[in-house]
């Protein structure tokens, strides 16, 4: 047994993903309900940090560059259907405590709000993974507004944490759900934060080590 094959041994990786079964109908409506119960009033705001800033889900009638304290980006958690399968679960992004994150805040429409927050469910929320939640984010004109983001649920067997880089590699080279590849995914995140002027420089440090990890374990098998 290799290094590597030890070092995802000890990681159970591929991880067991035992997320039971997927939300009803009756369950997405529930949640959303008791989230916008919590909404403190005025315009409705989603804070976006991952797919959804170069795919977004919904209209905006504003879109403006903004900041939340308190969380940051991790590519933390498993997925075994848009992003990977379960023999070779990819990953996805996720809000974590701790420091800050950047990313988008868009205004929601609110003649289309619940069509719009429902449609959001549905492809943020398929599992129970993520805690729907109201953040305070500072927008760029230095403004503070209430906005809706999606933060991971620790103690849920699809929290994978922070992974070291040989398995986020693997994970890379490997990885390909419905939707395309885990490193496609991370490359379009990327990029897409860079051309707006808010570049992650961690997710950048990271992603250029296991891409060089990633394209050199392709180049030895031709």
């Amino acid at each position: 047994m290799s290094a590597i094959e030890s070092a995802f041994l000890n990681l159970a990786y591929p991880p067991q993903l035992d997320l039971g079964p997927q939300l009803t109908h009756e369950q997405l409506v529930s949640s959303m309900q008791s989230t916008m119960a919590r909404h403190k009033g005025g315009p409705v705001w989603l804070f976006a940090y991952g797919s959804l800033i170069w795919r977004p889900e919904c209209a905006a009638v504003e879109r403006v560059r903004g900041r939340v304290h308190g969380y940051h980006r991790g590519l933390y958690l498993w997925s075994h259907e848009h992003r990977g399968t379960p023999e070779v679960p990819g990953l996805v992004f996720g809000l974590d405590r701790g420091g800050s994150c950047s990313g988008f805040a868009y205004r929601l429409p609110e003649e289309q709000l619940e069509a719009s927050l429902y449609a959001l469910w549905q492809r943020e929320m398929p599992f129970p993974s993520y805690r729907p939640h109201w953040l305070n984010c500072r927008l760029e004109d230095g403004s503070q507004v209430q906005a809706l983001g999606f933060v991971l649920e620790r103690h849920l067997p699809s929290y994978a944490g922070n992974l070291p880089d040989h398995v986020l590699s693997h994970v890379f080279e490997n990885a390909c759900g419905r939707y395309g590849t885990t490193r496609d995914y991370v490359e379009q995140t990327a990029h897409a934060l860079r051309s707006h002027a808010m570049p992650d420089r961690n997710l950048e440090a990271r992603l250029k080590r296991c891409k060089s990890k990633t394209d050199q374990a392709i180049a030895s098998r031709l």
